[in-house]
This record gives C-alpha cells, sequence and structure tokens, in this order.
C-alpha cells in the first residue's frame, strides 16, 4: 500500500536550495566531479532524486509543491534575452544558422541510429523514434506528444517508454557535456576571449558571464529594476503564448520561454537605441544565474528515476549507444563546424545537453564551463535559441519524414 505525502511550496522551496548546497558540498568533495564540471544542480538533484525513489519502492511518494518553477525557467530565459543586444547578434548572427544546420544533421542520424538499432532488435522501428529525437532531442513534453500519436494512430502504448527514454536523455546529458567541452579546452589550449578570473564585468561592463563566482557591484535599486524587467519579460511570454494560440497555426506554438527570450532581446535592443534605460548586466547576469540554478534544482530533484527501471533491455541499449555518438558528434563534428575556438568548445558541450536532454540541461553544462574557464557569450545566444525554437520546428520535419517511410 502506497502513501502520498505532499511537502509544501515553502519547504519544496528550502529542500530545492539544499539541493544546489548539496551538489556544491560533494563537488569539493569528490575529485572527479570538480574535475570535469559536473554541474552542481546535477549532482544534488540526482542525490535526491535517488533517495525519493528508495522511498517510492517502500511505499511512500513525495509530491513537491513547485509553483515557481517555471516562473525561474521564463526569467533565466528573460536574461538570454536581455543579453543579447544588437552588438552581440551582429557579431555572432551567423553561428546560430550554422549551429542549426549541424544540430539538424545530427537529429537526421539519431533517428537513423534509433530505427535501425530498433530493426535490427526485432523491434517496431518507431520504437526506434521514440530513443531518437522525439525523446532525446524532443524532451519529455514531445515524448508525451507523440505517444498519444503513436497510440491513436498505430496503437502502440509507449508513454512510458517515452518518459523513461527522455529521463535517461536528461541526466545523460547533465553528465558527458561538461566533460566533453573541457577535454577540447585543455587539449586545443583554449580560452575565452573575455579571460577568466571574478572580475569581467571591470573590463568588459556589457558582458554576462553566468559565473556564479563572478564579483559583482548590484545595489538593490537595481535588483529591483532588473526584476520587474524580468517579471515584464514572463507576464508578457504568457499573454503573448495566449493571443497568439488564438490563431490555431501550428508552428507558431512555440514554448513560452522563447517567447520571453525574444521579448528580452526586444527591451534590451530597444533601450539600447532609445538611451531611456540602462540594462544593468551585472544585474542580468546575478538574477539569470540564480533563477537557472533553483530551475534546474526543482526539474531534477523532480525526477521520478524508477521509470529508467522500466525500459526494456532493448531501448536501454539503443539509448547508451546514442548517448555514445552525441559525444563523438560533439567532439569531433560541432567543435570542427563552429570553429574550433572557446565558443565551439562551450556549444560542444551545450549540444551534449539538448541533444540528449533538454535546452535548460544545455545551458546549465555551458554555465558549469564558463564559471572556470570564462565567459562565452555566443554560446549563450546561439544554443538556446536553436535549442528553444528552430530545433523544435526542424524536429518535427525530420520525424514526420522519417513516419511516412516507415509507415
Amino acid at each position: 500500500m502506497s502513501h502520498t505525502l505532499s511537502i509544501g511550496a515553502l519547504e519544496s522551496f528550502l529542500i530545492a536550495i539544499a539541493v544546489l548546497f548539496l551538489g556544491h558540498l560533494i563537488n569539493s568533495k569528490v575529485v572527479l566531479f570538480k574535475k570535469y564540471n559536473i554541474p552542481e544542480p546535477i549532482v544534488g538533484g540526482l542525490i535526491v532524486a535517488f533517495f525519493i525513489t528508495i522511498l517510492h519502492f517502500q511505499g511512500i511518494n513525495l509530491k513537491f509543491s513547485l509553483p515557481l518553477q517555471s516562473t525561474f525557467m521564463l526569467m533565466f530565459f528573460s536574461t538570454v534575452g536581455l543579453a543579447a543586444n544588437y552588438k552581440q547578434l551582429i557579431k555572432g548572427g551567423s553561428k546560430v544558422f550554422i549551429f542549426l544546420a549541424v544540430a539538424s544533421v545530427y537529429i537526421i542520424i539519431q533517428n537513423g541510429i534509433g530505427v535501425s538499432l530498433a530493426s535490427l532488435m526485432g523491434l517496431d522501428p518507431l520504437m526506434g523514434l521514440i530513443a531518437g529525437s522525439i525523446t532525446l532531442s524532443g524532451g519529455h513534453g514531445t515524448g508525451a506528444a507523440w505517444s498519444h500519436t503513436f497510440a491513436e494512430t498505430y496503437h502502440l502504448n509507449t508513454l512510458e517508454l517515452a518518459m523513461a527514454s527522455a529521463t535517461f536523455g536528461l541526466i545523460m546529458g547533465g553528465l558527458i557535456g561538461s566533460p566533453i567541452a573541457q577535454k577540447l579546452i585543455h587539449k586545443h589550449n583554449l580560452e575565452s576571449e573575455y579571460g577568466t578570473g571574478v572580475d569581467t564585468h571591470s573590463r568588459f561592463p556589457e558582458v554576462v558571464t553566468y559565473n556564479e563566482r563572478e564579483e559583482e557591484k548590484v545595489t538593490a535599486k537595481k535588483v529591483i529594476e532588473t526584476l520587474f524587467v524580468l517579471l515584464l519579460c514572463v507576464v508578457g511570454a504568457g499573454h503573448l503564448g495566449d493571443f497568439i494560440a488564438t490563431f490555431d497555426i501550428a508552428w507558431l506554438k512555440i514554448p513560452d520561454f522563447v517567447y520571453a527570450l525574444f521579448i528580452g532581446v526586444f527591451i534590451t535592443n530597444i533601450t539600447e537605441v532609445t538611451k531611456v534605460h540602462k540594462i544593468d548586466t551585472e544585474t542580468v547576469d546575478i538574477l539569470g544565474t540564480v533563477s537557472l540554478a533553483l530551475f534546474l534544482a526543482m526539474a531534477l530533484m523532480s525526477l521520478k528515476l524508477w521509470n529508467i527501471f522500466d525500459l526494456a533491455i532493448p531501448l536501454l541499449i539503443i539509448l547508451s549507444i546514442q548517448t555514445v555518438v552525441l559525444a563523438l558528434f560533439s567532439y569531433f563534428v560541432t567543435f570542427k563546424v563552429m570553429g574550433s575556438n572557446y565558443d565551439a568548445a562551450v556549444m560542444a558541450g551545450g549540444h551534449c545537453g539538448f541533444g540528449l536532454g533538454a535546452t535548460p540541461t544545455a545551458v546549465m553544462n555551458m554555465g558549469s564551463l564558463v564559471s572556470r574557464f570564462g565567459p562565452s557569450p555566443q554560446a549563450f545566444m546561439v544554443v538556446p535559441i536553436v535549442g528553444a525554437f528552430f530545433i523544435d520546428i526542424v524536429n518535427l520535419i525530420i520525424l514526420q519524414t522519417y513516419i511516412s517511410f516507415i509507415g
């Protein structure tokens, strides 16, 4: 007999912060984690998730109340938009389309691997798509949507496997991204053009670093002003999403955090051109770092790891091979095509994040890297835009093409 224990909102928030402290403590003690920059939310979140899994098998289910989880996610992507003034956009705009091309090619490969291996193991080829870009590049939401379609159209019940595959990818994407990028940085002696250390803002005041160790000159007034702008982006994203939904146009149905990002881009460039207000990059930096850390802690501590145990052995084999192939692709292809420089290495780590998990995982990987090796504004502009918006459209087209041949 199972019993559900509901945790209140404030208590859940407190646990989320404790997750970050736990991750920091373990990373400081475990040399391997520290060496390879395994993100602290991953470490702390997985430990809490394992503890909750043990309780689950003992018949106790913990249910967290996390009403601010999506708000923190929207706040973070708003800061990504606010950091993308037109100078940065001009400097790295073409990289968005190059990275999109790289990621698109990989989705074709990802689904090819899934379908081929599923067929070799005697599974329905559509199961290969579940262990392909549906859940790995698409995430939990895309997995749930396609599972519904497969159930209605092909009478395949894949929801549990889809959720398990997406969870597997989320974890592995967070584990392999930083080590791969770090290997590239050390091998090629790469360094950020903005240098390392905690005084970047004194030398480059326009750069948002997402370095939690950065020395900031933040005042209460700046925090209140910036918080107002961030919440303007968050609230605006919700209303904009609702308004666009009234047109019932499929390709316009994109996640709210993409709207938050673009509203941030609009606001920062309007203020830059008109000079009516100066967006304080240091405050944007610190609020963005805090928002991302809290969102990821909440997301990871809520993982239902027991879903992974439901994975059939053949599907687990496919997902393991997918992890290895993406690691190799990011290391040898993404890095080279994106320019073989420091920004390219950070983007390679980010590619591991959203190629297996989700865009926030990609950003988490990059955040752990820049905290140690220096800022990469270009990576923080390119990867979220591609991973959060363009890649979903490409993924849909590629999946429809595969299904038309399989069906």
